[in-house]
């Protein structure tokens, strides 16, 4: 389990009978981003100004924010955040942790190792 077949695809599965299967570090990055945005007080995902742009033309980009490395079944995860003001930084940060941790590790089977998470703002808007 775990072995890495190319900087954007690792195996988590191969069994001669059925073949294999493997998972984009794109789909692992999704992941940490759809749990992260369910913790109540997570106002947004952060990201580059490349991302920014893009999402601003209308192209959703479900991994902003969100940097994977995957190296031999193992996952480290850095999230940036924008968080929601009036809510406690530390305990939001870790429900992130522990909801990205899960949602990886119940969905692919791989291990994390370590969720950073990086406050980029406060956001001031209303919460619908």
């Amino acid at each position: 389990m775990g072995k890495e077949e190319n900087k954007d695809n690792y195996t988590i599965k191969s069994e001669e009978s059925f073949g294999q299967v493997k998972i984009a570090d794109e789909v692992v990055a999704i992941i940490a981003g759809l749990a992260a945005t369910e913790v109540e007080g997570v106002a947004s995902m952060a990201g580059n100004i490349t991302n920014e742009l893009v999402g601003k033309l209308g192209m959703k980009n479900l991994s902003k924010g969100i940097k994977v490395a995957v190296e031999d079944g193992v996952v480290e995860v850095d999230v940036a955040l924008n968080v929601a003001y009036g809510y406690s930084v530390p305990k939001i940060c870790r429900k992130v942790q522990e909801k990205v941790k899960a949602s990886i590790e119940n969905m692919t089977g791989l291990e994390v190792s370590s969720v950073n998470i990086r406050i980029a703002s406060v956001s001031m808007e209303k919460r619908k």
